[in-house]
């Protein structure tokens, strides 16, 4: 009888998360070695990518830590040239790196809005077209998952900057799977809902916020319940889906609801994110 690490055929491979070194980074990180694959974890923060290197060796897996700030390109290229020579190639990149802009689109400055481009959608360009050179190289399939978000499919408002990256970064995701998919390659996006994260932690507020959010499900999702959705797309259970937008929301979009109270939430969070933690969703 098959194992259910069989379904997911990742036994063996090796896969690079940029910004797992937290959150649902950590998560797609930790669930990628439960499957079975060595995984290269970057991160602006050592420690940080070095706990999670750990882990994945305690299950029984090669754990690469690297720091890299993946919104240099420079950085980016190294990183993964890097893990590319620690893992002998790879099979599974994942991207979990992006941060939001809150503010008015009148008050907005055009340096504000070529941040929030870089942030959430240039350095994914950047590191998918290299790995993607590799994959077709070495003439091995490979699965790619970066991370969208909800305002990058319906309006955000005070997000527009960070609303059009997303939106941009799932058109990125769709033709690269076009273009790449006769190499074997497949590309996909998770879009996340409301999520608790470090930087977005369940305090009293946060929940209110959530509750006023109208989410369906009337709760916020966990990092976990990303990673799973990412270990889905980047694995053999996924064979046939490429460029698709995977909504993990607890029904916020299907809801379709604009609603003032939403704003809530955009506004009870606004001073839990710290501007210098910029590799953390």
């Amino acid at each position: 009888m098959a194992s259910a690490l069989d379904l997911f055929g990742l036994t063996g491979k090796a896969a690079l998360v940029i910004g797992g070194g937290q959150g649902m980074g950590e998560s797609s990180a930790r669930l990628l070695a439960q499957a079975g694959c060595d995984v290269a974890i970057v991160d602006i923060d050592r420690d940080r990518a070095e706990r999670v290197a750990a882990v994945v060796r305690e299950l029984g897996r090669k754990g690469v830590a690297i720091a890299a700030n993946v919104l240099e390109d420079h950085e980016a290229e190294q990183a993964v040239g890097e893990a590319e020579h620690a893992l002998g190639g790879l099979d599974v990149m994942v991207s979990i790196v992006g941060q939001a802009l809150f503010t008015p689109i009148v008050d907005m400055t055009p340096e504000q809005w070529d941040s929030d481009q870089r942030r959430n959608m240039r350095y994914f360009f950047i590191a998918a077209r290299l790995v993607a050179k590799s994959m077709i190289r070495r003439a091995v399939p490979g699965a790619m998952v970066c991370i969208g978000s909800t305002d990058g499919i319906q309006g955000a408002p005070f997000h527009a900057s960070y609303g059009a990256a997303k939106a941009g970064l799932i058109h990125l995701a769709k033709s690269m799977a076009v273009e790449w998919a006769t190499h074997g390659i497949r590309v996909n996006v998770v879009v996340p809902g409301t999520i608790t994260t470090p930087r977005l932690p369940e305090t009293p507020a946060f929940r209110a916020a959530v509750q006023q959010s109208l989410v369906p499900m009337e709760r916020s999702g966990t990092t976990d319940e990303i990673g799973k959705a990412v270990l889905f797309l980047a694995s053999d259970m996924a064979s046939y889906t490429t460029g698709h937008a995977l909504l993990v929301d607890g029904g916020w979009t299907s809801a379709n609801l604009f609603d003032p109270r939403k704003m809530a939430i955009k506004k009870s969070t606004e001073n839990l994110l710290d501007d210098n933690t910029a590799q953390k969703v």
